[in-house]
C-alpha cells in the first residue's frame, strides 16, 4: 500500500510540475534597445517557448553592421539580416529566465559602400555583404511576473563569405540589451 501511495504521490507531483511548467506565456516579442540607441540599428525578435527552459527565436536586424563598424566619412552599410536560434535557459525560478546559451544561424544580405582615394581620385567601392553565419551567444534574462523581460547578451559568429572576409573579419561579435514582453 505504501508503494502505491508513493507512486500516486510522485505521479501527482509530476502532473503538478508539468502543469506549472505549461502555465507560463509561450510567446515573447523583443527589441534590442542598446543597438537602437548606439548605432541606429533596429533589431526586433520573436521567441516561442517549447518548454520551461527552451525556446526558438527569430530576429530581424535592420541596418546590421558588422562588428559595430561606424558609418563615418563615406562608409555606408545597406545591410539587413535574419537570425534563427535556439535558447536554453539554466534558470529554474521562472520560465525563460537566468543565464542562457543560444546557438544560431544567421544570413546577412545587402552591400557596403565606401569612397576611397586612389592616386588623388575618389572612387566608390561596393562590397557584397551577403553571408551565411553560424554562431553561439549567451546572455542573462530577468523575468518580471511572466510579462516583462530584459537582459544583456553577447554572441560570436563565423561568416562564410570570401568577399566579406576580404574586406572585414571572418569572426563577428554582436551584443545588446534586450527588452521584451511575454504573452
Amino acid at each position: 500500500m505504501k508503494k502505491i501511495a508513493s507512486l500516486a504521490f510522485l505521479f501527482l507531483v509530476g502532473i503538478s510540475v508539468k502543469a506549472q511548467q505549461e502555465s507560463f506565456p509561450q510567446n515573447e516579442a523583443k527589441l534590442n534597445i542598446a543597438n537602437t540607441i548606439a548605432i541606429a540599428s533596429v533589431e526586433v525578435g520573436y521567441e516561442r517557448f517549447i518548454g520551461f527552459n527552451q525556446s526558438v527565436d527569430v530576429e530581424f536586424l535592420i541596418n546590421d553592421r558588422i562588428n559595430y563598424h561606424s558609418e563615418k566619412g563615406s562608409r555606408k552599410f545597406k545591410t539587413n539580416s535574419i537570425k534563427l536560434g535556439y535558447n536554453y535557459y539554466f534558470g529554474q525560478e521562472n520560465a525563460g529566465s537566468g543565464i542562457y546559451a543560444n546557438p544560431f544561424i544567421k544570413y546577412r544580405f545587402g552591400d557596403f559602400e565606401q569612397d576611397i582615394e586612389i592616386e588623388g581620385t575618389k572612387v566608390s567601392t561596393t562590397t557584397d555583404m551577403n553571408a551565411f553565419m553560424v554562431g553561439l551567444g549567451a546572455g542573462y534574462k530577468w523575468n518580471f511576473g511572466d510579462k516583462f523581460v530584459l537582459g544583456p547578451y553577447v554572441s560570436i559568429a563565423r561568416n562564410f563569405s570570401d568577399e566579406v572576409q576580404d574586406r572585414f573579419s571572418a569572426i563577428e561579435f554582436h551584443g545588446g540589451f534586450s527588452v521584451g514582453y511575454r504573452f
